[in-house]
């Protein structure tokens, strides 16, 4: 499963998701960001890679259906209202993180059974 993290700048929030998810067995993981400003800004190979699409911010969600709108009209984006307040690795953020996988992956697990 290819899993993207999605926020502004690519500096806080997904590289952050992208660590702790990356721990996970049977996900791969990318991280980058809407502004032209990001670390690494989001690509339409990106798009085209990922399974599902975690967005912090209806924001992002919204830039990338204008940037990406036949891309993305066949993707599953998760919105996960992660507010731009955390630093790299804080460890709220990482806990909000790990709580979301957990969630996730028994999502994925009920679907398959």
């Amino acid at each position: 499963m290819n899993v993207l993290f999605i926020c502004s700048r690519n500096q806080w929030r997904s590289p952050t998701g992208e660590a702790v998810w990356r721990k996970l067995d049977g996900v791969n993981v990318r991280s980058a960001g809407t502004s032209p400003n990001a670390r690494k800004t989001v690509s339409a190979h990106d798009i085209r890679w990922a399974d599902i699409i975690f967005v912090m911010e209806p924001k992002h969600q919204q830039r990338l259906q204008a940037e990406f709108r036949q891309l993305v009209s066949y993707k599953r984006i998760e919105v996960l209202d992660i507010p731009d307040d955390y630093k790299y690795m804080d460890p709220e953020l990482v806990e909000i993180f790990e709580t979301e996988a957990a969630q996730f992956l028994d999502q994925q697990d009920e679907s398959l059974a």
